[in-house]
């Protein structure tokens, strides 16, 4: 064998481990990766049962139920779809009607979303990126909700004497 040749199969074998690498990495990605969604993307899309993700928006009004077992249900909206949600667990301190929610789970083959973990925000500074810009998208987050609270600030020249 020719040293052209060895170079040749040397690099050969290490493109082949290279790409092997890449799938291993990617086929263990695979499980982990969760796309967020808010409830319009959600109707347009219908993903299959048992699929992974998140979805966020604010919890309807009047939406929230409290079954047997520590089971919650309620409604994640974006003004112009929503979806339902089952939570079986204890809702975050944080979670009120109105405010701004992500729940991570999968569709059940009954229509309802399972959630195994819900994330309620602080306020509007502390929403998720992705929520923010499919609430703006749908023209429902309020800018002047967020000046209003900087402007509640105590000004810089205040005296204290």
């Amino acid at each position: 064998m020719t040293r052209k040749q060895r170079r040749f199969v040397l690099i050969a074998v290490a493109g082949c481990a290279l790409g092997l690498a890449v799938a291993l990495v990617l086929v263990g990605l695979r499980d982990n990766i969760v796309f967020f969604y808010g409830p319009s993307e959600l109707a347009q899309k219908q993903p299959s049962p048992g699929t992974r993700l998140r979805i966020g928006g604010l919890v309807k009004e009047r939406s929230l139920h409290r079954e047997d077992g520590g089971t919650a249900r309620f409604a994640v909206t974006d003004t112009k779809q929503e979806v339902e949600v089952l939570y079986a667990g204890q809702l975050p301190d944080l979670f009120r009607e109105g405010q701004g929610v992500v729940a991570e789970g999968s569709f059940g083959k009954d229509k309802l979303f399972h959630a195994d973990s819900v994330l309620a925000k602080h306020d509007e500074r502390y929403m998720p990126r992705d929520v923010a810009d499919a609430l703006k998208k749908q023209g429902v987050w309020k800018e002047e909700a967020q000046d209003a609270a900087s402007s509640r600030a105590v000004p810089a020249e205040t005296s204290h004497e």
